[in-house]
């Protein structure tokens, strides 16, 4: 079955948050200032259980999901997330991914690939400590996450390394980046500074465009595009001419993919969002928690994405934005 929504995008990728607590306090995510000692954390019972995570999932790949990719917070914060892979792995899909910080992923790289895990990303935004600790709020260094990525890869995983790129913050350390994982043989995506959620104190003038990336690195590594791998790709793809890998960029901010979007995201208290920069949700905890059967949950979410109709960094700055009580990414995963 394919579901399709108001601009005819169909329903390919599902995301799934497994928690909103992190170890991190990544500025452009959840600054320590607002994600402090006080702030209020999805209670325990109100989180999906693994056993709710696989059925939805599964019911997510009867209405035509391919691909699944796990998130958080920081995922491997919680401690059934084996299980939960384990579960997804059962499904008929193309392809189960997971996004995390990397600082934990040494201890944990064997066990999430032998749960039936394919790939990861791990979000890396500066080489040295400094530049680092200022981005993350001072709660961890390089050298863990570097750990965690060359575990991931002895554990047979293919790694992929997200990069987010701010202004006068870490703009220097792109170079430093790209010859790093070029050499390593991992893939590097650069992430244009994105306006998610409410509490990232976003400004424009701090985003450093995929035009200008493309520019610094194409100096110094000739650089060509490359065709996506399938339709919806979120990263636009270059390869360099001296044959050692590619790199990629996600534009949300100055090439807006809205029109390819094929992505549904679940928090961790089982509620669906049908954009990263969504203004709301639709609770599907409580259907679950009911006497509603498969068929009927698939129904609800069915008609979900078909009233979809979000494409928000199309519509930025003009007015047609949902203002500012968009989701925090921390709820909903990047």
């Amino acid at each position: 079955m394919t579901v399709y929504d108001q601009h005819s995008r169909h329903l390919r990728d599902l995301r799934i948050s497994v928690t909103d607590r992190c170890n991190f306090r990544c500025r452009y995510c959840m600054p320590a200032e607002i994600f402090d000692q006080d702030y209020a954390y999805l209670p325990q019972g109100h989180m999906l259980t693994a056993e709710e995570i696989s059925r939805l999932a599964r019911i997510f790949v009867s209405l035509g999901v391919r691909k699944l990719r796990i998130t958080g917070g920081e995922p491997l914060l919680r401690k059934d997330l084996p299980e939960i892979i384990t579960r997804l792995a059962a499904l008929d899909v193309e392809d189960i991914s997971l996004t995390t910080n990397g600082s934990l992923l040494a201890r944990n790289a064997s066990k999430l690939k032998q749960a039936g895990l394919h790939r990861i990303t791990v979000s890396l935004d500066a080489l040295d400590d400094d530049t680092f600790l200022f981005m993350n709020g001072g709660r961890g260094r390089v050298q863990p996450v570097l750990d965690g990525i060359d575990a991931a890869a002895a554990a047979g995983l293919s790694v992929k390394v997200n990069m987010v790129v701010q202004k006068g913050v870490n703009d220097s350390a792109v170079l430093p980046m790209v010859e790093y994982f070029r050499n390593k043989g991992h893939i590097l995506r650069m992430v244009e500074y994105m306006d998610v959620g409410n509490t990232n104190g976003w400004n424009r003038e701090h985003v450093v465009s995929t035009k200008e990336l493309l520019q610094r690195i194409g100096e110094r590594w000739p650089l060509e595009p490359v065709e996506p791998n399938y339709l919806g790709e979120v990263a636009a793809r270059y390869r360099f001419l001296d044959g050692r890998g590619e790199v990629g960029f996600i534009s949300s901010v100055t090439q807006a993919f809205c029109a390819s979007c094929t992505r549904a995201r679940l928090s961790a208290d089982g509620t669906l969002y049908t954009c990263l920069f969504a203004s709301q949700g639709h609770s599907l905890r409580h259907l679950l928690r009911s006497d509603n059967s498969d068929e009927q949950l698939g129904g609800t979410i069915s008609s979900i994405w078909a009233n979809r109709h979000d494409q928000y960094s199309l519509e930025r700055g003009t007015g047609k934005d949902n203002g500012s009580t968009k989701v925090e990414m921390s709820h909903i995963g990047g």
